[in-house]
């Protein structure tokens, strides 16, 4: 089964990551495939044509690309066990709200605590990492799944 799944993958990027666990949870062998972002190998080029990024999961022989499709496309896939998220409609846009949110404050926040030379910048950084933490924190509590109640 491993060689119907590839994963293009890059052990510190916290997108490939993403991928890695899903698989993980869902139990699915892949083969993990590490790229060098300074040297895309012709695969990804092939592959990813438009971001030319990783991770892109490839399930025999097709392109998935952007870590949070792919773990939406791994949890219908692969349905037969732990579902990666929740069943009902507006769970699941709530989820992959919080997913979007992720991406979009915690990746940027963290690029400049680690990128920033600057002691001011370093501790603003930090400041607002922290308090994204404490809003997830917040949100998850003892939930399964970041998604606000609904009944």
């Amino acid at each position: 089964m491993a060689s119907e799944v590839v994963l293009l993958d890059l052990l510190h990027s916290p997108f490939a990551t993403r991928v890695r666990i899903a698989l993980a949870e869902k139990e699915v062998e892949f083969e993990s495939r590490e790229e060098d972002l300074s040297n895309k190998s012709p695969l990804l080029l092939k592959m990813n044509p438009v971001n030319k990024q990783i991770p892109v999961l490839i399930h025999k022989g097709k392109p998935i690309c952007e870590s949070l499709v792919i773990v939406e496309y791994i949890d219908e896939v692969w349905n037969h066990k732990s579902p990666l998220l929740p069943s009902h409609p507006c769970l699941r846009a709530h989820a992959r709200f919080w997913g979007d949110y992720i991406d979009k404050k915690i990746y940027p926040a963290g690029r400049m605590l680690g990128t920033s030379s600057d002691h001011e910048v370093k501790e603003a950084s930090k400041k607002e990492l922290i308090e994204i933490f404490k809003v997830l924190e917040g949100e998850l509590g003892d939930k399964p799944y970041y998604c606000w109640s609904w009944a």
